[in-house]
């Protein structure tokens, strides 16, 4: 286990933190950076859109993309994150969400790891502070006895705090943020005392349009950030490019002993997802019925990850339809009866009939689909 006093070598982790992931991205970033930064950012809004978007610098070094999309929509969160407003994330699961958030908070802060998860069981400790009972019951209220939290950590420090799933979190939960992102203080009423922002704090929220109506947000609490939609790729190239890029990325943090996927078996992977999420063929000429499954660039990276791995332990290491078409079948049929009769029926209309897909037919017939 991970701690503070014995932290693991970077390459033992199994997840690093953007900030560690791409170090030598911001260190290259900062120190060609001569741009105004809003007070306590690590980087200007320039050099932040130019970490995220990808670009080659003037000395030659090369910034990888972490977000493939609109250029206008991170310079837009950005611009948020430069004023008090907070920034929302908004869209549908598999957008990229959580991705910008993270690398958002490690551009600007240079720590991403200041971090409320939002779930049905999320207090109003989790966001505000809590209390180390031995000390309390000990002493009574001190500040010795208080237990901050990511949020109260980020406004001492100046830094970014990230609320993930606002919307899993209970309304009067929620409702613990006005007071933080309209006053910039924390009251702790138990020591007649409150924490003040530093400058360079603020808010990055995520949440997702399959969770509206869960916990809504108040009126009061929308008015306080800036909402940033994030939508699916618009383009088959560009969703492609997201799964390709991710894909070669987790295949050498997990250090998986296969080939990098050929290009073919990622587009069909994409075609499919696109195909079933839209409702009609790429050629559209025909309709299809799409399935309760969300079929996201996120579900699309988690099955050629999986085949990947099937094919590296099971195989000769080399991508077939074989390895593919298990998880294609787990991401799209989430309803066994509904989704069932959707996947059933694109097999034997598109994939059964498509020049140099008989493979991924065979595949599925093989294993009962």
């Amino acid at each position: 286990m991970t701690t503070s006093q014995s932290p693991l070598p970077p390459s033992n982790l199994l997840r690093e933190h953007a900030e560690q992931q791409f170090a030598h991205e911001l260190a290259e970033l900062a120190q060609i950076d001569r741009r105004q930064r809003p007070p306590n950012w690590q980087l200007s809004p320039w050099a932040v859109s130019t970490y995220l978007l990808g670009g080659t610098l003037e000395n030659g070094f090369e910034v990888s993309p972490k977000y493939i999309g609109n250029q206008r929509l991170i310079e837009v969160a950005i611009a948020t994150l430069a004023t008090d407003r907070a920034l929302l994330l908004y869209g549908v699961p598999g957008t990229a969400k959580s991705w910008v958030s993270e690398h958002l908070a490690a551009a600007i802060a240079g720590d991403s790891t200041l971090l409320i998860q939002g779930t049905a069981g999320t207090s109003e400790e989790a966001i505000r502070y809590g209390w180390n009972y031995a000390r309390l019951l000990a002493d009574g209220p001190s500040l010795a006895a208080l237990v901050d939290s990511p949020m109260m950590r980020a406004m001492t420090t100046g830094k970014i705090a990230r609320v993930e799933e606002l919307t899993r979190i209970p309304s009067e939960v929620q409702d613990t943020l006005i007071t933080i992102l309209s006053e910039k203080t924390l009251p702790i009423p138990e020591l007649n005392t409150e924490v003040q922002a530093t400058k360079g704090f603020n808010v990055i929220a995520t949440a997702n349009n399959r969770d509206r109506g869960v916990n809504e947000l108040s009126s009061a609490l929308k008015r306080r950030f800036n909402t940033v939609i994030l939508p699916v790729p618009d383009t088959m190239a560009a969703e492609v490019e997201i799964v390709q890029q991710r894909v070669a990325s987790l295949g050498r943090a997990l250090e998986l002993p296969a080939e990098v996927p050929a290009l073919v078996e990622i587009q069909r992977v994409v075609t499919i997802f696109r195909e079933l999420r839209n409702g009609v063929t790429i050629d559209g000429k025909t309709k299809l019925k799409s399935p309760t499954s969300t079929l996201s660039p996120a579900e699309a990276i988690s099955v050629v990850n999986s085949g990947m791995s099937l094919a590296a332990h099971f195989g000769d290491g080399s991508l077939t339809a074989s390895d593919l078409i298990s998880g294609l079948v787990g991401a799209i049929v989430k309803d066994p009866v509904q989704d069932q009769i959707v996947w059933k029926e694109y097999l034997e209309t598109v994939v059964k009939e498509r020049d140099g897909w008989k493979d991924l037919y065979r595949a599925s017939r093989e294993m009962g689909g």
